[in-house]
C-alpha cells in the first residue's frame, strides 16, 4: 500500500487511486495532477486507461472503462461498468493458506445444559407469528419490571410472518425461529403463539425436535383468559432458570462470529474490513468459528474464495452458492451486478465487484471449511461461507441463527441496525466514528491516520473478548436496537 497526504493506493497493480478526503482539481496524487474535483473515498486514474480496459483495484479488476480515461481524472459510474455477467464455470485452483499457530486462550462465558456456550443471559420471547408482536412486548415490559439485572435483559423480535405463507417461506420462517430458540445467549424461551396460524405451536414443536422443559415454555394465546399474565409468571419461571447459569472460563474455540458490512464507502475494504478479516484470523488461530454471507458480495471476488477451499467438496459448494445466488436473480429478470446502492455509490463505490473486492475481505486470509445454506448453523470450525441476501436485517438475522454470538458489522456510513445478539459497528473512517458515537463502537479509520494494522488489531481482539466477556455492552444493546427479518421468496395466502 502506497499513501500519501491525500490518497492511498491499496496494490501495486492498481491503475487507480483512493482519495483520502475531497480533493480539488489541480491537486497533486503521487505526481499527476487532477483533472477533476474528486470526493473523498473515490477514485482517480493513475494512468491512461482506454475504452473496455480494465479498471484495477485492490489488485483486480473492478470493471471496465466506457470510455477512454485520461491520468487524473475521476473514475466512476460515469466511465466505469461491472465486467459481471451470468452463471460462470470454474476451476478448483487451490492456493496456499498460511495457517497461523494454534494460540490457546479463554474468556467467561455461560455453560448451558447442552453443551453449547453463551455470552448473554437473556430470556427470549419468540413469537410463531406476526399477531402476536404487541402481545410479547407487553410481556416483556412488565416482565422486566420484575427481572431486578437477575438476567441480562427479556427481548422480544417483531416480525410479520408465521401465517398465511406457504413453501419455502413457511419452511424459513420456522428454521430461522427454531434456531434463535436453540440460540445460546437465550437462557430462557418463551416461545408465544397466537392458535390459529400456519406456524401454530403444535407445528413449530415438530420443527423445533426435542427441547428442555426447563429452558423452553409455550403459550398459546387464544387458551387462556389472560395472556399478559400468564405469560409474565411463565417468563419469572425461566429467570428462575437463567439464574442458575454464572460465568465460567471457557476456550475461545467456542466463540462463533458472524461478518457483515453495510453501507460501505470507499475505505471500507482498506481499513475496516480488513481489520474484521485479522480478527476472524486470530478466532480461527484460536480454535474459533467465523460465518461470512451476503452472497452477491461475493460477485467479482468469488475465485478469491473458491481458491482458499480446504477441499473441492467445499470448493463444488462455494460454486453452487454464487451460482444459485445468480440464479435467483436471473429468475426474478433482476440480474443485478452493478452496485445497486445509493450510499455506496456516494461513498466512492462504483460496480458490485468494488464493493465484492472489499466485502471478502473480513474472510481474512483462512481456509474456507464449509458452506451453509439459508437458516443452517455452523458445523466445522474455522471460516463459514453462508447463503443469503447482502440485506442488512436479512443478513444480521441470519448470522445469528447460524450460531454466531456476536456480528461485527463495518460501515463507512452508519447505519443503528442491530440483531437479537451483540452486533459490534466498525467504522471505516473516523469522520463517523466521531459523528454517531450512539452508533460506532469502533473506529478502524485510524488505520488512514498513522495507526499500524498490528497494533489496532490486537486492541480489537481484546475488545470483542471484552464484549464476549459481557465487560462491554455493544451501542445495539445499551440502545435496545434489536431486528430480525426472515427471508421470503414466494407467495402469501
Amino acid at each position: 500500500m502506497q499513501m500519501s497526504e491525500n490518497a492511498v493506493i491499496i496494490n501495486s497493480a492498481d491503475n487507480v487511486a483512493v482519495m483520502l478526503h475531497d480533493v480539488p482539481k489541480g491537486t497533486d496524487i503521487f505526481g499527476i495532477a487532477t483533472i477533476d474535483d474528486i470526493p473523498r473515498g473515490h477514485k482517480m486514474t493513475m494512468r491512461a486507461i482506454t475504452t473496455n480496459q480494465d479498471i484495477i483495484k485492490y489488485g483486480y479488476p473492478i470493471g471496465h472503462a466506457t470510455i477512454d480515461i485520461a491520468p487524473g481524472r475521476h473514475v466512476h459510474t460515469h466511465n466505469l461498468r461491472t465486467n459481471l455477467h451470468g452463471l460462470l464455470e470454474y476451476d478448483y485452483c487451490p492456493e496456499p493458506v498460511a495457517v497461523l499457530p494454534r494460540k490457546q486462550g479463554t474468556f467467561p462465558g455461560y455453560v448451558r445444559s447442552d453443551g453449547l456456550v453463551g455470552i448473554r443471559n437473556e430470556i427470549w420471547i419468540i413469537n410463531t407469528v406476526g399477531c402476536v408482536n404487541k402481545i410479547a412486548e407487553r410481556i416483556v415490559n412488565q416482565a422486566e419490571r420484575r427481572n431486578n439485572g437477575r438476567v441480562d435483559g427479556i427481548y422480544t423480535f417483531v416480525h410479520p410472518w408465521g401465517c398465511s405463507q406457504l413453501g419455502d417461506d413457511h419452511g424459513f420462517t420456522q428454521t430461522i425461529l427454531k434456531n434463535m430458540v436453540n440460540h445460546p445467549n437465550a437462557a430462557g424461551v418463551l416461545v408465544l403463539g397466537l392458535g390459529c396460524e400456519n406456524n401454530n405451536i403444535p407445528e413449530f414443536q415438530q420443527a423445533l425436535g426435542e427441547w428442555d422443559e426447563n429452558r423452553v415454555k409455550f403459550l398459546n394465546a387464544q387458551d387462556v383468559d389472560d395472556e399478559v399474565n400468564v405469560g409474565v409468571a411463565l417468563v419469572e419461571e425461566l429467570i428462575q432458570y437463567a439464574e442458575k447459569f454464572t460465568r465460567q472460563d471457557v476456550c475461545i474455540s467456542n466463540l462463533v462470529i458472524g461478518l457483515k458490512c453495510g453501507g460501505s464507502d470507499g475505505f471500507s475494504g482498506i481499513t475496516a474490513n480488513p481489520l474484521v478479516g485479522q480478527l476472524s484470523d486470530d478466532i480461527i488461530a484460536y480454535g474459533g468459528t467465523s460465518i461470512l454471507t451476503e452472497v452477491p458480495e461475493m460477485f467479482g471476488a468469488e475465485t478469491i474464495l473458491m481458491n482458499r477451499c480446504k477441499n473441492i467438496a467445499a470448493f463444488d459448494k462455494t460454486v453452487k452458492l454464487i451460482n444459485d445466488f445468480k440464479g435467483y436473480f436471473i429468475k426474478h429478470d433482476q440480474e443485478i451486478y452493478e452496485n445497486p446502492s445509493p450510499g455506496n455509490k456516494d461513498g466512492g463505490i462504483s460496480t458490485l465487484e468494488d464493493k465484492s473486492l472489499g466485502c471478502t475481505q473480513k474472510g481474512g486470509t483462512s481456509q474456507v471449511v464449509d458452506v451453509l445454506d439459508y437458516g443452517e448453523t455452523v458445523r466445522k470450525r474455522g471460516l463459514n461461507l453462508l447463503q443469503g441476501p447482502g440485506n442488512d436485517i436479512v443478513a444480521v438475522t441470519n448470522l445469528m441463527a447460524a450460531g454466531a454470538h456476536m456480528v461485527l458489522f463495518t460501515t463507512g456510513r452508519g447505519t443503528p441496525l442491530g440483531a437479537p445478539i451483540p452486533t459490534v459497528k466498525i467504522s471505516s473512517n473516523s469522520q463517523l466514528a466521531h459523528h454517531k458515537p450512539t452508533w460506532i463502537d469502533f473506529n478502524a479509520g485510524t488505520l488512514l491516520e498513522g495507526k499500524d494494522m498490528d497494533s489496532l488489531s490486537q486492541k480489537f481482539f481484546n475488545y470483542i473478548i471484552a464484549v464476549a466477556s459481557g465487560e462491554i455492552q455493544t451501542q445495539n444493546e445499551i440502545n435496545d436496537y434489536r431486528e430480525i427479518s426472515i427471508f421470503k421468496d414466494g407467495v402469501i395466502l
